[in-house]
């Protein structure tokens, strides 16, 4: 009986056991867990415990760094992982301004360029001592922007690690600050040079994140860049800039983020005229000193004419080798070829002269020997002046001659009459005795006169649309700038 019993409650057991296999399975995994949960909490505490140690206890910033960055927690292939889209301010200072090249329409421009983002995985205890980290010698090691600039022109010269700053603050903004030297093509409008205003511009973009990734912003919105205290001194060159967001239209990636900036720039005028247009209109004016001359100053007319020719090529293609060559008509081109017209009409107009007051005249007065030339001369330069003098009147069987074939007009004045003066025709009603015959002849102008009468008419007109070619030339291109 005892052995069955016995067998009996063996039985049973083996009925239990497996309840129990499974409740002593349970109970070893949530030990197990738990064993795993606390390790767990102890290893976190123990890395906070140390990091807060190395923070609180004023170590280098490249040890600060070196925890920062090590591989478990910071990964430089990822964005910062922050809500929505990353937004990166970028700010822009101008250092410095080249001369620039009338040639190519090139500028040189040498700025600093910061972005700053915020990255949460970067960010330190308050209790360090540091206000920022120096991260220079870590810039391989941290996620930066791709950043990169389109429609500019060359780069100076590379960029090397002293020529950019990276610092990285306590609640984990990230300030990245590189220095560019850049040789900008700038668009000018040539038509109208030296009047025009170049345009040079440059824009930043992101080379791999779309706009849904990357936002860049202008700091604080400016609208305007932050120059140099020596800028405004040393260069003069720009008048104006802005800074804008990209035109869709500039825009020809697709969806990235664009920001743009302009450098309007002027020309320096007062060299073009100190070098250009004074010594052109001084060329010019001088050549019109030839009209106050004698007609038949011919060594003196013709050094002027052609000096000032000379003059003004010399001038003009000195300057033009340093312009560029375009296709189109230019402002100096008009300037150029007018002013040469003015002095080559001027060189044209003593020819003229010359050759016409050289004609040989209708009536010559040919000295005689013996004679006295001042008597003989003076009917000539009577006859010039259309009026001669001749004899009294005969009446006895001969006509009255007049000394030449022309046709003449004979009036004859009587002293006969009245006080008050009188004029009859020949022979009419007064006595030949009394009488003065007063010829006028019509003659054709002598050719001296012509000629001293075509320098009068020069002195006014040259002089008078030089000034009006002035006028319209700098109202026109000055207006269209």
């Amino acid at each position: 009986m005892g052995w069955v019993a016995l067998g009996r409650r063996a039985g049973g057991s083996s009925r239990l056991s497996p309840i129990l296999s499974l409740s002593l399975a349970s109970l070893v995994s949530s030990l197990l867990f738990t064993t795993l949960c606390v390790l767990t909490l102890a290893l976190t505490f123990a890395t906070f415990v140390r990091s807060e140690d190395i923070f609180e206890e004023g170590k280098s910033d490249k040890e600060i760094l070196d925890n920062l960055l090590l591989s478990t927690r910071y990964d430089k292939r990822l964005l910062p992982p922050v809500q929505g889209t990353l937004t990166v301010n970028v700010s822009v200072l101008l250092l410095s301004l080249a001369s620039p090249d009338e040639s190519s329409l090139k500028y040189e421009v040498e700025f600093l360029l910061q972005q700053q983002w915020y990255d949460p995985r970067l960010r330190y205890s308050n209790r360090s001592r540091y206000e920022f980290l120096n991260a220079i010698h870590h810039h391989n090691d941290i996620w930066l922007p791709d950043t990169y600039f389109i429609m500019h022109g060359d780069f100076k010269d590379p960029l090397i690690p002293v020529h950019f700053a990276l610092r990285i603050y306590r609640n984990g903004t990230v300030n990245y600050l590189m220095r560019r030297h850049l040789i900008l093509s700038c668009q000018g409008r040539l038509n109208i040079f030296p009047f025009d205003d170049p345009q040079c511009s440059f824009a930043i973009e992101s080379i791999s994140y779309e706009q849904t990734a990357i936002t860049y912003v202008w700091k604080n919105d400016e609208a305007t860049l932050r120059k140099s205290p020596s800028l405004t001194t040393l260069n003069a060159y720009l008048i104006r800039n802005q800074t804008i967001t990209c035109p869709i239209k500039a825009s020809w990636r697709g969806n990235y983020s664009c920001l743009k900036v302009d450098l309007i720039f002027t020309r320096d005028r007062a060299f073009y005229f100190t070098t250009v247009f004074i010594p052109g209109i001084i060329l010019v004016t001088s050549s019109f000193i030839t009209f106050w001359l004698e007609w038949n100053a011919v060594p003196a007319r013709v050094m002027i004419g052609v000096t000032t020719m000379l003059n003004f090529f010399t001038t003009s293609n000195g300057f033009r080798s340093t312009l560029p060559v375009v296709s189109n008509l230019t402002a100096m081109n008009v300037w150029d070829g007018v002013c040469m017209c003015f002095i080559y009409a001027s060189l044209l107009e003593f020819v003229c002269v010359n050759y016409v007051g050289r004609k040989r005249p209708l009536h010559n007065v040919v000295y005689r020997p013996g004679e006295n030339p001042v008597t003989q001369r003076l009917p000539a330069v009577l006859s010039r002046i259309g009026i001669i003098l001749a004899s009294p009147l005969k009446r006895e069987g001969g006509n009255t001659t007049t000394g030449s074939n022309g046709p003449t007009e004979m009036n004859v004045a009587c002293t006969t009459c009245n006080s008050n003066s009188c004029t009859h025709t020949t022979t009419n009603g007064c006595a030949a005795e009394c009488c003065f015959v007063q010829l006028r002849k019509k003659e054709p102008p002598h050719p001296i006169r012509v000629a001293k009468t075509i320098d009068v008419i020069a002195r006014i007109t040259f002089p008078v649309a030089y000034f009006m070619f002035l006028t319209f030339f700098f109202i026109h291109y000055k207006g269209a700038s």
